[in-house]
């Protein structure tokens, strides 16, 4: 265990928060995350184990472009294919090895990459008296980034499984960890599965 790591204090009023693990970036998916299959071992474990503190979301992308403002509307015409219109219902689903959580497990739906962007998630967290969010999904440079960002300037304690995170550019996903490291002492903590274990006891 690092001398760095959380107190188990400041861990057990957490909730885990997982982010977008869904069919759609599952391998065989229209925006698959090869290494996705690699982390769901450990996410299930921390699900299974806090299944009343865990809230899963999902991204959910419009049924047309025009459904979204202002540059949203260029990517979703790029990514027309990714639109509800032109989607199976099931591929905005969580992938069923998580799925079978819910319930107690909550699931919230946002339209942009931040968990807290339009999904009423701050004011759960607040409504909990949450102070501390554990954070695991997809992915580690677009999503898991906009919502640890969102997390710290909200002031929440930020806990990362960096175990438990996957991302579809290797580069991508080492340049953040790097970053949470050198950057963000004091509201952000990297951790791995095992070790948040320790820390967070039922």
């Amino acid at each position: 265990m690092r001398d760095d790591g959380p107190d188990i204090a400041d861990v057990s009023d957490a909730v885990h928060l997982c982010i977008d693990m869904q069919n759609i970036f599952a391998p065989g998916g229209l925006w698959q995350t090869p290494w996705m299959e690699k982390v769901l071992p450990a996410i299930v474990s921390i699900a299974s184990r806090y299944r009343e503190r865990t809230i899963f979301s999902r991204f959910i992308t419009p049924e047309q472009p025009e459904d979204r403002p202002g540059q949203w509307q260029n990517y979703f015409r790029r990514w027309r294919c990714a639109t509800r219109a032109q989607l199976w219902t099931t591929d905005l689903d969580l992938v069923p090895v998580l799925a079978r959580f819910v319930p107690p497990a909550r699931i919230i739906d946002k339209p942009a990459y931040s968990a807290f962007t339009g999904s009423g998630l701050r004011g759960l967290l607040v409504d909990k008296n949450v102070r501390t969010i554990v954070i695991t999904g997809a992915e580690t440079d677009v999503c898991v980034l906009s919502t640890v960002l969102s997390a710290v300037d909200l002031g929440f304690r930020v806990v990362i499984v960096e175990d438990a995170l996957c991302s579809s550019s290797d580069v991508g996903h080492d340049a953040l960890m790097t970053m949470y490291r050198t950057r963000f002492h004091g509201q952000i903590d990297l951790v791995t599965a095992e070790e948040l274990q320790q820390y967070w006891r039922e």
